[in-house]
């Protein structure tokens, strides 16, 4: 099992989460990272283009890349969902109080 491994993801906030101003609602934060990931999935766009364009983290103009962290360094949720993917996977929609998470396991 990987201590440190490395991860790009997504962020799309709403009106009641922790990171944001968004006058989204929840559920339609949730519905705009399902659609992202289909469209991720379906190859209409690639995950680091779809971060520079969408998400709402200061990794965003980096394509979502957050680098290399070790287990522990994220909030749980994150966290968990992070380490459990294989190298090269898109989690599901990953709900934090910073709002709805994709995240690509890149090392």
């Amino acid at each position: 099992m990987a201590s440190t491994i490395r991860a790009s993801h997504i962020l799309v906030t709403h009106a009641t989460s922790a990171a944001g101003d968004s006058p989204r609602s929840r559920d339609e934060a949730h519905a705009a990272i399902v659609a992202l990931k289909s469209k991720i999935v379906g190859g209409e766009t690639d995950f680091a283009s779809a971060a520079k364009a969408v998400s709402e983290c200061p990794s965003a103009p980096s394509g979502g890349d957050l680098g290399d962290f070790p287990r522990g360094a994220m909030v749980p949720e994150f966290d968990k969902a992070a380490f459990a993917l294989d190298v090269g996977a898109i989690s599901e929609p990953v709900e934090t109080t910073f709002g709805f998470h994709l995240i690509h396991r890149t090392g």
